[in-house]
């Protein structure tokens, strides 16, 4: 049995187990988007949740499995890795965990959620302490299907929820490469004012709602002084991120701003060194999104 603290788990999101080797460069173990790494948790951006407890567990039967895991305590998620057949009937014998999708806004889970998976039919790894209270670090959402004019809300939505904070009405928002317009009906709809700016226009409802105001430019020509102070500044425009980079220092010397959610989008190989640059920025954090593609959001509280 594995020591508490001896090795981590890290769970890869669908797609970029890759991404997350060449994180974490040293690899203990591997099953399927499952990495096990030496030692206490390595910063890694490129995780949907990391099993910080992982033992394995020998099992004699299916029974004994479930009973094993209840006996740690009561809510587990499975990760089905291997033995599907076996792992979904060990998973039929534990308590129902309740994973409806949320109505944002609203409070991410605070009931502990462990982790486990068959590695083989008489061995089982399981972790009671995970970094996330969804299912494999997945959380979902009631989606509005009518009103916003992409599914991009959706990102914005997680974002907010694992921050736990949200822009108040009345906040001041600036939406970077706004068009058309999903994290401005997003903020809008709490009660913010945005300024929505994009060279492209915004969808005709979202321009009209109440506390918008478009301005048709280059996200990249403002100037931080003109615009002068605001609560919030999102981003989720489309360039390498490293011209995002730039554009980020800039406000961040401006000093006109402290809360910033943004996202870096990939394109062709991923930029590991800029994304290690955004990670290194005191304050923040720099996480893939269940929502995210090949992407990654950084996040700014302070």
């Amino acid at each position: 049995m594995s020591q508490s603290g001896s090795v981590t788990g890290y769970l890869a999101p669908e797609g970029f187990v890759e991404e997350l080797r060449t994180e974490l460069v040293e690899i203990s173990g591997a099953y399927g988007r499952l990495l096990l790494s030496p030692g206490p948790p390595k910063p890694a951006a490129w995780v949907a949740n990391l099993w910080l407890d992982p033992v394995e567990l020998p099992i004699a039967s299916i029974g004994d499995a479930a009973k094993q895991l209840r006996a740690i305590q009561r809510n587990w998620a499975l990760y089905p890795h291997a033995q599907h057949r076996r792992a979904a009937l060990i998973e039929a014998k534990l308590p129902k965990v309740s994973a409806k999708p949320l109505v944002f806004p609203a409070s991410a889970p605070t009931a502990p959620l462990g982790s486990w998976t068959l590695i083989d039919s008489g061995t089982l790894l399981a972790s009671a302490r995970c970094s996330s209270a969804f299912p494999n670090g997945e959380p979902l959402f009631v989606e509005d299907k009518r009103a916003p004019p992409s599914r991009a809300y959706l990102k914005l939505w997680e974002a907010l929820t694992l921050l736990g904070e949200l822009p108040k009405p009345g906040d001041r928002c600036l939406d970077l490469g706004s068009s058309p317009g999903g994290w401005t009906w997003v903020l809008a709809s709490l009660g913010a004012y945005v300024i929505s700016v994009d060279k492209a226009a915004l969808d005709p409802r979202i321009s009209a709602m109440r506390g918008v105001e478009v301005r048709r430019e280059s996200a990249f020509g403002l100037d931080p002084r003109e615009i002068g102070p605001i609560d919030w500044l999102f981003s989720d425009v489309i360039c390498y991120p490293a011209r995002l980079l730039r554009l980020i220092e800039r406000w961040l010397a401006a000093g006109t701003c402290r809360r910033f959610v943004c996202t870096l989008k990939f394109q062709g190989a991923t930029d590991h060194e800029t994304a290690r640059r955004f990670a290194a920025i005191p304050g923040s954090q720099l996480r893939h999104l269940h929502q995210n593609r090949h992407e990654l959001t950084w996040t700014k509280l302070g």
